[in-house]
């Protein structure tokens, strides 16, 4: 199958010297939800202004349902797209903000009429037709912004991080919109944020980005429980607690020298024995126990922190600190001796490198 979006061998730069993306490759499958997910400065929102039209590439093609858009103005390309500041026209209502793009396209008065009625009711604002901008709360805003987009029946749909003025709540409730309203129209969107768990839950494929690299590419369960390098481990929330050697490898686990113990972990890219790696987890999947045992480390704890539900416990071993969550309330001095166990299935051995 042929890919709707694809972008081949892209070069980006503000100027010739500093350079965005170099030699970038993605490639999109038609009415996939594909989230651009990494730190600021990383090169998702530049990727999406390239897509868009906004930035033209110093090399490379950007190719839509095998047309050539590399050149393409952004008003010649057929492309919805939603800002994170909402960018609705403060003098026009709901209706003429939703309505500005038909009529910029020149359709007919009775369609405009159908289409923005369909757009409204799809994203819930029957009823405020007539209300302005400044008469609306942010996740209303952000509801116009969305049917703009979508009543143009675009090709794409782009999402430049359209949550991040929301409030968690609300962020939660348009969340659900969004992917709502993608499955039920079936467009290819392209959605940027630096949120895990906002592209862990709306997303077909996830690529994680990084100094202008996709560090990985994958559906949302594989980012999130397997991990292909130190950057992406870190940045879905798993902690390095150890480092260690490859003593020897079998199937899908490696038996790793730590110090004076050999430990059991999985891996999710390739290893050699002899190498070294570190090893990774996630802090509730650490158990606290007194006693030493198979897949355990003996730690120091620095120090606590009550965050309701549970207890953050801050530990040291070897040279790393990290934070281990605990859901049972018990004492637990500072500079105690207590060993950390995890098992096999939840320790993953990555390349230090």
């Amino acid at each position: 199958m042929m890919s709707f979006l694809r972008l081949i061998d892209i070069t980006v730069g503000y100027q010739k010297d500093n350079t965005v993306l170099k030699n970038f490759n993605l490639s999109v499958e038609k009415g996939t939800f594909l989230s651009l997910l990494g730190p600021s400065g990383c090169g998702k929102t530049t990727t999406l202004r390239l897509i868009a039209g906004f930035l033209e590439p110093l090399a490379g093609k950007v190719i839509v349902n095998e047309i050539d858009y590399t050149n393409l103005p952004p008003h010649k390309r057929k492309m919805g797209i939603v800002f994170q500041n909402y960018a609705l026209f403060p003098h026009m209502n709901v209706f003429e903000n939703v309505a500005f793009g038909l009529k910029m396209r020149k359709i007919e008065k009775n369609e405009i009429q159908r289409r923005v009625k369909q757009a409204i009711t799809m994203v819930g604002l029957q009823g405020l037709e007539n209300r302005f901008p400044s008469q609306l709360s942010g996740g209303q805003q952000q509801r116009v912004g969305i049917a703009r987009a979508i009543v143009i029946q675009p090709d794409l749909l782009l999402m430049d991080e359209p949550l991040s003025n929301l409030d968690a709540n609300l962020r939660l409730e348009m969340r659900n919109e969004i992917k709502r309203i993608q499955r039920e129209l079936k467009i290819t969107t392209i959605y940027v944020t630096h949120d895990q768990s906002e592209a862990i839950a709306l997303s077909d494929q996830v690529a994680v980005m990084n100094e202008g690299k996709i560090q990985q590419f994958g559906t949302p369960q594989e980012i999130y429980f397997n991990p292909k390098n130190r950057f992406v481990a870190k940045f879905m929330g798993f902690q390095e607690i150890a480092s260690g050697v490859v003593k020897e490898i079998f199937q899908n686990h490696a038996l790793v020298t730590v110090e004076d113990k050999v430990m059991q972990t999985r891996y999710t890219a390739d290893l050699s024995v002899g190498e070294r790696v570190v090893l990774v987890t996630r802090p509730r999947k650490i158990k606290i126990q007194r006693e030493d045992g198979q897949n355990a480390f003996c730690a120091s704890v620095l120090s606590e922190l009550f965050q309701g539900e549970n207890l953050a416990v801050v530990v040291s071993f070897q040279d790393k600190q990290f934070v281990v969550e605990m859901y049972e309330q018990r004492e637990l001095p500072e500079a105690e001796k207590i060993f950390l166990h995890v098992s096999a299935d939840d320790l993953i051995a990555l390349k230090e490198a």
